[in-house]
């Protein structure tokens, strides 16, 4: 017999209201618990998905704190509430399926051998489209996300994965920034001409609200250049957008844009 409640796994994109979905607002804010870090909850408190701190009213969602060293047993706890009735919304930064909990949710599932609970995912902006928005249109033609954290891959298969884009002309952003960038960016250029635009940006879609110190911001930059801009790969809000031979810069009277064509650079080609 399956659970009367759901587990749904949210994404609130980078976490500010103007970019998060109807359906996660929803989803959140009719939930009988909601799973979320300490910044993921001020960020729904504050745009009012969440009541304030200490004025929850009796109908109003069981609010439980998420940390990484924690999520295994949190998931877990999921599972039993869900089996008593509750709809659960486990929330995830950016986009569940993108370096998010969805996959920990399925692990558990089967380790668990949860089939009896009910789980949606609801999808959310991640920080390569955020990050792609700000920049101009960088990833109108094909391109792949690699995340550089070594915690669950070798740095042997991310050195793999990193060339074998560069070979196959991939416009490329890296996430996980703040561990080994200057390791994949000489894996890169090895692959890539030097002039090739590069996009670093911080805290996408949150305005002055993320942890950067400097807000949401984006430096353009070039791949032969890219390593001498430490102070903007500042921490876990930092992506790095690689072009291919294709991308180009834009200016107009506000801003340098990176544009990677779909097809030929001519009007007449679309």
């Amino acid at each position: 017999m399956s659970a009367d409640g759901t587990l749904y796994v949210v994404g609130i994109g980078p976490g500010l209201p103007d970019h998060m979905t109807q359906r996660a607002r929803d989803v959140i804010a009719n939930a009988d618990c909601v799973i979320a870090s300490n910044l993921y909850q001020e960020f729904l408190r504050d745009d009012g998905t969440l009541p304030p701190e200490g004025e929850a009213a009796a109908d109003d969602p069981e609010i439980v704190r998420s940390s990484m060293g924690q999520q295994v047993e949190l998931t877990r706890e999921a599972f039993e509430r869900v089996r008593d009735g509750e709809d659960v919304a486990h929330v995830s930064g950016g986009d569940p399926n993108v370096y998010g909990k969805s996959d920990l949710v399925f692990t558990m599932a089967d380790e668990d051998d949860a089939t009896d609970v009910p789980i949606e995912i609801v999808p959310g902006v991640t920080a390569a489209l955020g990050g792609a928005a700000m920049m101009g249109a960088p990833l109108s033609n094909d391109f792949c996300t690699i995340s550089l954290s070594d915690k669950w891959r070798g740095w042997d298969e991310i050195e793999e994965k990193l060339r074998a884009a560069a070979i196959s002309d991939f416009v490329i952003v890296l996430y996980n920034c703040w561990r080994n960038y200057t390791r994949a960016i000489d894996v890169i250029r090895e692959e890539r001409a030097d002039d090739v635009p590069v996009g670093i940006f911080n805290d996408a879609g949150r305005g002055d609200a993320g942890r950067n110190v400097d807000g949401e911001a984006f430096t353009t930059t070039t791949l032969g250049e890219a390593e001498t801009h430490d102070e903007e790969v500042g921490g876990m809000g930092t992506s790095i957008l690689v072009g291919t031979h294709e991308t180009d810069t834009w200016s107009n009277d506000f801003e340098t844009y990176l544009v990677t064509p779909r097809g030929g650079r001519d009007v007449d080609d679309f």
